[in-house]
């Protein structure tokens, strides 16, 4: 058994990682972090720690999340997310660190095991990653940063369309869009539409025409 930090911003699941950890008795003690600065705090007094994170509502960079990994590497990360890109995933399996992926969308014995194992400081990797680990090195592409529903929103924002009016049109809570927006500015390194929309344009997620129109 080890110490476990759930850094997961979604009440739900982290309530639930709680529960199966103590009705498996894999942990000796469970800390909570919200953001990268609590969970870099949690890290220092526990750096052995195993840590269940959500990636994709953290408010991490990549290399930000790789630096905290490498500064800590007796640690051992478990990616716990309900999407994940090709792109990240790449990165994060080719670089040599200790990190398990498994997806919310997994069955529930597969999230078992995934928090048995890093119980027992072992990887879990559910299919969705053991096939890109396949698949060899990473491939460079602008596309593959973000994922498919983040793809989506963009695609929308491209359109000229608000947060609220893409809500509405997917069906989505105005609280999910605005997450998505904000990883995606995240992930492209930009501080504003102008150059979301430049990034759009370059990957193919909209075309001159839409865009003109």
């Amino acid at each position: 058994m080890r110490t476990f930090i759930l850094a997961d911003n979604q009440d739900i699941t982290r309530e639930g990682t709680i529960s199966l950890l103590h009705r498996f008795s894999l942990a000796d003690s469970i800390l909570t972090a919200s953001d990268s600065s609590e969970l870099k705090s949690k890290l220092a007094s526990s750096p052995e720690a195993a840590v269940v994170l959500d990636y994709t509502l953290f408010d991490f960079s990549e290399s930000r999340m790789m630096n905290m990994k490498q500064k800590y590497p007796e640690s051992l990360w478990l990616l716990f997310s309900d999407e994940l890109s090709k792109h990240f995933l790449r990165q994060v399996l080719f670089s040599g660190q200790q990190f398990g992926v498994v997806m919310k969308t997994d069955p529930k014995a597969a999230i078992i095991q995934a928090l048995q194992n890093a119980a027992n400081n072992k990887t879990y990797l559910c299919d969705f990653a053991a096939a890109i680990l396949d698949e060899g090195v990473p491939e460079s592409g602008e596309h593959d940063k973000l994922t498919a529903s983040e793809r989506m929103v963009l695609h929308e924002i491209a359109l000229g369309k608000t947060t609220k009016e893409i809500a509405f049109e997917k069906n989505l809570s105005f609280h999910t869009v605005n997450t998505h927006r904000k990883n995606i500015f995240r992930k492209l390194e930009v501080n504003n539409v102008h150059d979301a929309i430049k990034y759009a344009l370059r990957a193919g997620i909209i075309d001159l025409t839409e865009y003109y129109i």
